[in-house]
């Protein structure tokens, strides 16, 4: 139950999307729980965990920022990105200090708590889980692509995502956090590649099936160029039904406000479009549709922080 006025809240997924998500439930409250995931394989991420051994640190970063306190000069310090140096260049300063913080502090949960305070968090960051998983997707021609970075740029179209090792557990905080929620929230973010492998986890299916909050999908409002690629709002939501060879999700809010024709433009050079919701095709799944204006100011068609935080607080309340 809500305590104070504040939900217990769980997301999950990983990438801009969840950070957005984050940044403005923040502002209702404190008790959020962040699962995120930890395939990335690309960037500074990816540098570290291949020279390093240790779990990708960028996503997880970035729910940090979002979820501190106020913007503050520590803050930017953490999301700072070295522009030259040698084996520092592209590097950010938060992927490194994570990475230090984990050698430190004994473990990358012990790092995360440490930054957490650092920071002011507001609610608690995890990773999906703590083993090193590999992101493998079986596409539409039968061929297997291995690795995070290769899938988003294989030209196929994806028909399935597994985990490699595909037994890998989750941290066991997660478990009693989707217990213990008022709402559930997977999205937005990228498919194939930041929400549907933390569902893959083991045991998480399961606690979600056992949730009793409600399970709410936020669609993204742009197609995905290599993942979601002419799909509706419907498609994404089956093809999280396929992964889990079941129904969880009892609502899904998606995008009613108008995108401007310099955005559209800019998108449709990078072979995406709008995503349309599809109604009759998740009303027939006994989804319920939330719709609402919830496109951002930015030069980007991203979600609006507090007008999807908005929109998450009324559906609870």
């Amino acid at each position: 139950m809500a305590k104070n006025g504040e939900y217990r809240i769980v997301v999950i997924g990983g990438g801009t999307g969840l950070s957005v998500l984050l940044k403005g439930l923040k502002k209702y409250t404190s008790r959020l729980t962040a699962i995120v995931t930890v395939t990335d394989d690309g960037g500074s991420s990816g540098r570290l965990r291949a020279e390093m051994g240790v779990l990708p640190p960028g996503d997880i970063r970035n729910c940090l920022v979002a979820l501190a306190e106020t913007e503050t000069l520590m803050d930017k310090v953490f999301q700072h990105r070295f522009q030259a140096g040698n084996g520092l260049q592209g590097h950010t300063l938060g992927n490194l200090l994570l990475v230090a913080m984990s050698e430190i502090a004994g473990g990358f949960i012990s790092a995360i708590q440490e930054v957490s305070k650092v920071l002011a968090v507001r609610g608690v960051v995890l990773p999906a889980t703590l083993e090193p998983v590999v992101l493998a997707a079986t596409m539409e021609n039968g061929s297997t692509v291995v690795g995070e970075t290769r899938i988003r740029e294989h030209e196929g179209k994806i028909e399935r995502i597994s985990l490699v090792p595909d037994q890998c557990l989750p941290v066991p905080e997660t478990l009693k956090a989707i217990q213990e929620a008022d709402a559930i929230i997977l999205g937005p973010g990228s498919l194939y590649t930041s929400i549907i492998p933390n569902l893959l986890v083991k045991g998480v299916a399961e606690s979600l099936t056992e949730a009793k909050a409600p399970i709410i999908y936020v669609s993204n409002i742009m197609t995905e160029k290599g993942e979601t690629d002419g799909f509706t709002a419907a498609d994404h939501l089956q093809a999280i039904q396929r992964h889990l060879n079941q129904q969880l999700i009892d609502y899904v809010i998606v995008n009613s406000g108008v995108i401007d024709e310099d955005r559209l433009s800019r998108y449709r050079q990078e072979k995406a479009i709008p995503v349309l919701p599809a109604y009759e095709e998740i009303q027939a799944m006994g989804i319920k549709i939330i719709e609402r204006d919830l496109v951002s100011d930015d030069d980007v068609a991203w979600h609006d922080s507090d007008k999807l935080a908005r929109a998450v607080l009324a559906l609870l309340d």
